[in-house]
């Protein structure tokens, strides 16, 4: 018999603690994903939960955390979205120092773990889903729908944890005249959630789908189901099956939503088998320690990401939305951007934006996985994280001394999007912090008497900006001290077509130079 494992804390997203427990010794590691509600030490008190639980302890080393503002984890945090429970599951797998694992969901932390696993594939051995899918709610309800669903949602939170609680007929039917069981669960229901934060989980949950992620998975995935099962219907199983390429379904007979009742022996001898018995024909590569990976945002001139020097293919996006997403992010330099913002610029003409918050998560999925994380998010704003990613904009704007501006500048920030309002206000100070600099070091050079590396900067100045006239002086008065009169007279007459444009007058060519000391 397994002793009640002891609780950790894993520190989280705006100092929020995350409970975990930690044990078994076997071979395969599984971290467990929470279900809506739930209290990991307490749970220990029902035989029935314990079976299950022990049963893991036996072939796997096995985590299971509550979610934030659930069980034994802080309860002032406020309700966490599909993003911010995305990033607590990483939290907990950090804290616990678990580079990699299987994934077990149940119920509503199905979608969670889909996420998870598209996000940061790396991290995951395989995926193992019973009684769950990726959407919580049915496709395209209608306003009647919605409001009958919300009705149900309201009267569920209202009866929870209470004697008229309807959880254990609904969600495990097989228990429903166990009167025991039904009064234990009643107050297990008041140790997993207080009404207040039930009642915004579920709101949360009508806006979870990640039904677009599906395809691109490409781990072993396992899906075990009840047919009659009520809360999650067979059907959204199946939709999950078949757009997960190689994905297994095992269908068993059954009311039960809760999975560790209506017998465990079958399912769990299915998940015994696919993590200890079942080995990829091409096991993707262990993961770096945690903590490796350096990852590199490149704006200035093109855009780009590499991680430990290795630039990210254009496929690995996924999409042009979310390399639209990750350079906004980049932009904003840290400071979070809202998701109003985010949508209404990824899909500006989307007749129902307030329906768009599973998209952006989806995208916002892709940007994680392309940055190895990179990103916070809450259920009002994301940011890029640059504790865990460096962008040469940054090392632009934080440069100690002019020569390492230069060095850092490849061109203007973002060419391909210079004219998108968003970008104007970077792209501006970076091209200002860029000539501040070359103007100090090509006016040093020319009075150093190198006149080519004053060339040299400002035929970049001019690059980025062609009517830049204290450039095209440089310019002149640098090729006429190095005695190319040839090209100062080329370069004169540049400056002077540049200027008439904006009706600006250049004083005649002076072959001494004289005229254009700076």
């Amino acid at each position: 018999m397994v002793d009640v494992p002891e609780v950790r804390f894993a520190p989280a997203r705006g100092g929020a603690r995350l409970a975990y427990q930690r044990f078994g010794s076997g071979p395969a590691t599984i971290v467990a994903i929470p279900p809506l509600a739930q209290n990991i030490e307490m749970a220990w008190e029902r035989p029935e939960v314990r079976a299950m639980l022990e049963r893991f302890a036996s072939f796997s080393d096995y985590v299971v955390f509550d979610k934030r503002g659930t069980g034994s984890s802080d309860r002032s945090s406020t309700v966490p979205g599909i993003d911010e429970r995305v990033d607590d599951l990483r939290a907990v797998m950090d804290h616990a120092g678990i580079d990699r694992a299987h994934l077990f969901a149940q119920s509503e932390g199905g979608p969670t773990t889909l996420l998870f696993a598209a996000t940061y594939p790396e991290r995951v051995e395989g995926v193992i889903l019973h009684g769950s899918a990726a959407r919580l709610m049915p496709d395209d309800p209608t306003d009647a729908v919605l409001d009958e669903i919300r009705r149900r949602q309201d009267d569920f939170v209202r009866r929870w944890g209470t004697p008229e609680s309807i959880t254990v007929a609904r969600f495990a039917p097989s228990m429903a005249n166990d009167r025991e069981f039904c009064e234990w669960h009643q107050r297990y229901e008041r140790r997993a959630a207080a009404s207040d934060a039930l009642r915004e989980q579920m709101r949360l949950n009508l806006e979870v789908d990640v039904r677009e992620v599906l395809p691109r998975l490409d781990m072993p995935v396992l899906l075990l189901h009840r047919t009659g099962d009520l809360p999650m219907p067979i059907e959204l199983a199946r939709e999950v099956a078949d757009a997960i390429p190689g994905a297994r379904l095992v269908e068993e007979p059954g009311a039960d939503h809760f999975a560790y009742v209506g017998g465990i022996d079958g399912w769990m001898a299915e998940v015994e088998r696919f993590v200890t018995g079942t080995v990829s024909d091409h096991p993707p590569a262990r993961p770096a320690p945690l903590g490796r990976h350096a990852v590199r945002v490149v704006t200035l001139g093109r855009f780009a990401v590499e991680v430990d020097g290795v630039e990210v293919p254009p496929s690995e996006w996924g999409s042009r939305l979310a390399r639209q997403l990750c350079k906004r992010l980049v932009v904003a330099r840290g400071w979070p951007v809202t998701r109003d913002e985010l949508t209404e610029m990824l899909w500006p003409d989307a007749p129902e934006p307030e329906r768009l918050s599973a998209r952006l998560s989806v995208q916002l999925s892709a940007v994680r996985r392309v940055l190895r994380g990179g990103v916070t998010a809450d259920r009002q704003t994301v940011a890029l994280d640059l504790h865990e990613v460096s962008t040469d904009l940054e090392a632009l704007l934080e440069a100690p001394d002019d020569e390492t501006v230069v060095d850092v500048f490849g061109g203007d920030l973002l060419p391909e999007d210079r004219y998108d309002d968003w970008s104007a206000a970077a792209r501006r100070q970076a091209a200002s912090r860029f000539r501040d600099a070359a103007r100090r070091l090509a006016s040093a050079a020319v009075r150093a008497g190198e006149p080519v590396r004053a060339i040299e900067l400002a035929h970049r100045s001019l690059d980025l900006d062609p009517y830049d006239e204290v450039a095209h002086r440089l310019l002149v008065g640098a090729l006429i001290g190095s005695g190319e009169l040839g090209r100062a007279r080329e370069a004169h007459r540049a400056w002077v077509r540049a200027m008439d444009e904006l009706g600006v007058p250049v004083p005649e060519f002076d072959p001494t130079g004289r005229s254009y000391d700076i």
